[in-house]
């Protein structure tokens, strides 16, 4: 048997010069046109067991769509991938695909895998440019649904809702809908306007309605939602925005940063642009702890606003969490990475800014609960890294307030909400719930996958509830 070498790698996705791309927020990617995109199509042999759709936590029709990218029909393999997801675009441009459908590509034994996630952005983004809408609507049943958070599990919960018939309203805590897609991702990964927006508008108009500045636990509680304002069901996906610090000394110095504040106010607020009303600090020299996608996104965040940049992680590169992709884009736009490291203080001024971060060196020892090496400290190596901004990047918890205000809701011991995989069903009637909110800080196509799943779980208990 003769194995074409040309189908053996990826058709390559043009990107921005990482020189030119480090001054400036435009998007990094910039996608297939319809000849690349067919050309990599039909690199997929149209597997009969499809491992890549078991891959999906969404479970998109990968090889139906695929084959008709084949053909050239791009609305319908729009409508292939709408079946199963409410946000395409947004899933082509942030899912970890290497480890999830590209991981299992049977293409990928020899050579490289197909690229499912630059094909499904490809077909998202010509849909949006063509004027193409998911398919309809079936008749409403007469059932109100409240979701509560416009972040991906919130999004996807309610599209799948109105999809089924059922009348859903999302309540938004911020200002814009979006969730951590509007306020976590920054505009170089994830385009505001021309992707997030337009995403959102299908599935308003899917029929969902989405109130903004509504507080869930302030302005109302979810007893009211059930109790006084008629919703049937309850689905919770506020996600996981309590930001975690190491509680070293000199944490309280001006100019430390969560990341989490940092991204929201660099992407919500628009504080990149010197003309904001909420402007950011435009730090010189600016260390990132923490080794995730969001420790990307900061540390690439910080270098465009002007800044030498340090990613400072306690491992090594292999121990990463951060996707590859996004190591290699931050590593060609010219940040430092400082591996094997581990702040022990923050120093500050006698005014009291940063200054700079003591750090020590370490080693890879035995493995932990987790399975990576434990890193321990390496005697006698302490040393300073010049810095005026640490950005602390160590992951987010749900924030208690929602679940501290509604009665008979269960949580755990890291005050993440308690509920079933399956169908996202908590301790408290008729109230479910899924993503960040539930495991903690994830990735947005697993919230996809707890939406869908919460979506489910409600359809059954209301028409058990029903009949």
């Amino acid at each position: 048997m003769v194995i074409r070498m040309d189908v053996l790698k990826k058709v390559p996705v043009r990107e921005q010069d990482a020189k030119v791309r480090a001054a400036n927020f435009g998007e990094v990617c910039l996608g297939y046109n319809k000849e690349e995109a067919m050309e990599e199509a039909n690199r997929c042999i149209n597997c009969k067991n499809a491992q890549c759709v078991k891959g999906c936590p969404v479970a998109i029709n990968i090889p139906g769509f695929i084959e008709k990218v084949k053909d050239g029909d791009i609305e319908a393999a729009y409508q292939v991938i709408s079946e199963a997801s409410a946000l395409p675009a947004v899933c082509g441009r942030v899912c970890p695909q290497e480890s999830q459908c590209e991981g299992k590509c049977i293409r990928g034994i020899k050579g490289e895998p197909v690229s499912i996630g630059k094909l499904e952005r490809f077909v998202a983004d010509w849909a949006r440019e063509n004027g193409i809408k998911p398919a309809g609507v079936k008749e409403k049943n007469g059932k109100k649904v409240a979701v509560i958070g416009s972040g991906p599990a919130g999004l996807t919960c309610a599209g799948d809702l109105a999809k089924m018939g059922y009348e859903v309203t999302v309540f938004e805590a911020l200002h814009e809908a979006g969730g951590v897609l509007v306020y976590g991702i920054p505009e170089f990964r994830l385009p505001k306007e021309d992707v997030v927006a337009k995403e959102i508008e299908n599935v308003k108009a899917l029929g969902v309605k989405i109130e903004t500045n509504v507080v869930v636990g302030k302005s109302v509680t979810v007893d009211e939602l059930m109790e006084e304002e008629g919703f049937d069901a309850v689905f919770i996906g506020s996600g996981a925005g309590l930001p975690k610090f190491m509680g070293i000394p000199g944490e309280q110095a001006n100019g430390v940063f969560s990341a989490n504040e940092y991204l929201t106010r660099s992407n919500l607020m628009k504080a990149f642009d010197e003309k904001s009303p909420t402007p950011i600090m435009r730090g010189k020299k600016v260390a990132v702890v923490g080794g995730g996608n969001v420790a990307m996104d900061a540390a690439r965040t910080a270098l465009r606003l002007g800044a030498e940049v340090h990613i400072v992680y306690r491992r090594s590169e292999e121990e990463l969490p951060a996707r590859v992709e996004e190591v290699h884009h931050a590593k060609e736009e010219g940040i430092i990475f400082d591996l094997l490291t581990n702040p022990v203080e923050i120093l500050a001024d006698e005014n009291g800014w940063v200054c700079g971060m003591t750090c020590v060196k370490m080693e890879l020892g035995e493995p932990d609960e987790s399975g990576r090496r434990r890193p321990v400290v390496k005697p006698g190596s302490e040393f300073v890294i010049e810095a005026d901004t640490v950005i602390m990047s160590l992951g987010t918890s749900p924030n208690p307030l929602i679940s501290s205000t509604t009665s008979g809701l269960e949580t755990n011991k890291w005050k993440c909400i308690v509920a079933d995989e399956e169908f996202g069903k908590t301790t408290k009637e008729g109230v479910f719930a899924g993503g960040d909110a539930v495991t903690g800080a994830a990735t947005v196509i697993l919230a996809m996958g707890a939406g869908k799943a919460g979506a489910k779980g409600i359809d059954e208990y209301l028409r058990n509830r029903q009949s």
